[in-house]
């Protein structure tokens, strides 16, 4: 396999609509141009994607999802890994993320669980936040420089 990851472009936005929808994840609230998404290829097949959305200081880590039939192969990892550096790059203090089935997954990238009521504002107006999912789901935060377990 041949695995590269690249900035998400705007008219591969079915492409992405598509794996997303494969991890019964959300699409109502992609942003225009996808910018902050990347997407993982096998050659030229799209087998990943992931996303982060910036706002100032603060990040929502979203939208990773990988084709089932490349599932196991580390691509989750490579994905988040990448967001993370650009996260650090970008000096963003704190990583948010929202999850109904992942939360044991993401404690090892250095996420843990917070009180929805700790998430900053910017945060909490989001589409996913505020709407999209469940008020059950759980609300994780990873800060700056955060080790990875």
């Amino acid at each position: 396999m041949a695995l590269y990851i690249e900035n998400a472009r705007p008219d591969e936005k079915g492409i992405v609509v598509a794996l997303l929808e494969q991890g019964d994840l959300l699409t109502e609230d992609l942003p225009t141009g996808l910018s902050g998404f990347v997407i993982a290829k096998d050659e030229e097949t799209a087998v990943g994607v992931a996303g982060i959305e910036s706002f100032g200081s603060v990040g929502l880590l979203r939208s990773v999802a990988v084709d089932p039939t490349h599932q196991g192969n580390g691509i989750a990892a490579q994905l988040i890994e990448q967001l993370l550096a650009t996260a650090d790059a970008a000096h963003l203090q704190e990583l948010y993320l929202i999850t109904t089935t992942a939360e044991g997954y993401f404690n090892r990238y250095g996420f843990a669980p917070v009180s929805r009521e700790t998430v900053p504002q910017a945060i909490q107006q989001t589409q996913q936040f505020s709407g999209l999912c469940p008020s059950s789901a759980v609300v994780m935060k990873r800060t700056h420089n955060q080790q990875i377990a």
